[in-house]
């Protein structure tokens, strides 16, 4: 009897377990296409124009851009990964900036850059000194404000667990002056079972109204990551007296240096300080954080005011770098520095794709600024060049999912390689509408009129023209398709943000979200498979290999 019972329980268990599985692959498979589908026709959203958003900046007496803490205590709190789970980088800034005609550096020695953590909040355990910095913006020209940084910290925590919350506390006891205390979560140590839960992903964020809307969605979404994928605060719309406009070039044609307002920084380190001192923020550079100065010098700002995981992986530069979470290895790559074959990027592309090992982490995923796969008149074909030198080597070593911004609108790709669908191909997704002040983009290359110029595409800082007709497909002879290319899955002109959620090694759920829907609606929603087995790769090269 008692044996009968046992299998009538263990029966229940199976018809339970069967009945879960069943109901889960309703939700996963039922109403949610898959990119085994595709490709798929060409859909456009029509503009909503009820909806444009409020893409005004928050103005500095607003209080979420204020300094709410005394002295050398520490603000604008954030952290970031390294190269792998058992080491993270916490930063933050201490005194005050200064802009002016006078202004006199803050001396980086003269605080120091403790960081106290452990896994109770009660029982910091562990403390590790890192290193500071100050950075300056200058212009050479009479009239014009420079601007000098707090102190700027950045500490490495080494030898953590995968998938742990830690608890920290940083600053400069001796003063005193130390922080409240905050926690993060690790990402889960590589492999082909683990992943992060959800992975945000947005770009062109700036620091308005609009990106207020995103970044409440965004948390309410609760990530374990987020992507920015270039154009943080958008201070180079400013001049430096403070004076903003929504497009610089057509308000402040005759400066004789493209000026910035570095103040503006601090305010969104603030603003974006509740999200990022427990989520990771993982940023790569835009064309708004070039803000060039005396001397030439560019990126001052994004290269000082992040952490980045370049020589944990390699890399000799803050423009490109990699790392791990999980099982997915993301591969940040720089659209403003040199990346044809013989410079120093693409070399070490080449390395870090060769050390991949699929069976360790399937899912490799890449991201920059400008998309090579737009189709809107904005930017259109802008960074062909880079497509033309980087693209095979991408394919080549299967990259499953490209993430860009850069354009301010959000576009969804089939998979696609060399403009033609290819099932092996990667998803290219721009999610370039985080908020900012420059405001959507809205006409298609592909409408009546709109397709621009050749020789207007070209990025003047990035250089060359690589841009020419297509030679074959629907398009051949032409710059621009007559219809909205077959490349092209969606598009819609919307402010908001993605969700990456990758369940296995083969399945990963991405949904765009709406600033102006409810938080728990879908824009567009898709399961991007890989498909190992039709689409190899690749194989790991020995680390004893030299390039």
């Amino acid at each position: 009897m008692q044996s009968l019972e046992m299998a009538l329980l263990k029966g229940r268990a199976l018809v339970g377990l069967a009945v879960f599985l069943l109901l889960n692959l309703v939700q996963v498979y039922g109403r949610i296409p898959t990119t085994l589908e595709g490709p798929f026709k060409p859909v456009t959203v029509d503009l909503d124009k009820s909806f444009r958003g409020n893409a005004i900046d928050l103005p500095d007496t607003d209080h979420r851009v204020q300094k709410n803490v005394v002295g050398f205590e520490p603000e604008q709190i954030s952290v970031s990964l390294s190269s792998d789970y058992d080491s993270a980088w916490i930063s933050w800034i201490t005194g005050e900036f200064q802009i002016g005609d006078n202004i006199k550096p803050l001396n980086p020695k003269t605080v120091k850059s403790f960081l106290y953590y452990g896994k109770s909040n009660l029982f910091l355990n562990h403390k590790i000194k890192g290193d500071s910095l100050i950075y300056n913006q200058l212009y050479p020209f009479e009239g014009l404000q420079n601007y000098t940084s707090g102190i700027i910290h950045h500490v490495r925590l080494t030898g953590l667990e995968p998938n742990t919350e830690y608890y920290y506390r940083c600053g400069d006891p001796s003063i005193p002056a130390m922080s409240d205390i905050y926690q993060f979560r690790t990402m889960p140590a590589s492999g082909p079972k683990n992943y992060p839960s959800r992975i945000a992903v947005v770009g062109d964020l700036g620091l308005t109204y609009n990106t207020t809307s995103t970044v409440s969605h965004l948390i309410s979404n609760q990530p374990d990551l987020v992507l920015l994928v270039g154009d943080v605060c958008y201070a180079n719309l400013y001049l430096t007296n403070g004076t903003g406009a929504d497009c610089y070039a057509c308000s402040f044609p005759d400066t004789p240096i493209h000026e910035t307002y570095q103040p503006r920084w601090d305010y969104w380190g603030r603003f974006m300080q509740p999200l990022v001192s427990k989520v990771p923020l993982m940023v790569v550079e835009g064309n708004h954080e070039i803000e060039e100065q005396v001397g030439n010098r560019t990126f001052a700002a994004y290269s000082s005011r992040f952490a980045f995981p370049s020589k944990e992986s390699g890399s000799l530069s803050t423009f490109y770098f990699s790392f791990n979470a999980g099982g997915i290895h993301f591969i940040m790559l720089g659209a403003y520095i040199a990346y044809n074959k013989s410079a120093d990027q693409y070399k070490w592309l080449k390395r870090d794709l060769a050390k991949v090992d699929r069976k360790v982490t399937p899912w490799l995923v890449a991201t920059w600024h400008p998309p090579w796969y737009s189709t809107y008149v904005a930017h259109y074909r802008e960074a062909e060049c880079m497509r033309v030198e980087m693209e095979e080597i991408l394919y080549k070593y299967g990259v499953d999912i490209v993430f860009n911004g850069h354009v301010h609108a959000y576009e969804r790709s089939n998979r696609v390689y060399n403009y033609t669908l290819d099932p092996c191909g990667p998803v290219y997704i721009a999610v370039g509408d985080g908020g900012n002040r420059e405001k959507m983009a809205i006409k298609h290359a592909d409408e009546p009129g709109n397709c621009p110029d050749p020789s207007t595409t070209p990025d003047s800082y990035m250089g060359g023209f690589c841009a020419y007709n297509f030679t074959s497909g629907p398009a051949a002879g032409k710059f621009c398709w007559d219809r909205q290319p077959d490349y092209s899955a969606y598009r819609e002109s919307s402010f908001g943000h993605g969700i990456l959620e990758v369940k296995n090694e083969t399945h990963a759920l991405w949904t765009w979200h709406r600033n102006q829907d409810m938080y728990n609606e879908a824009g567009d929603q898709i399961y991007i498979v890989r498909q190992p087995e039709r689409c190899p790769v690749e194989p790991k090269v020995s680390s004893s290999v030299e390039f």
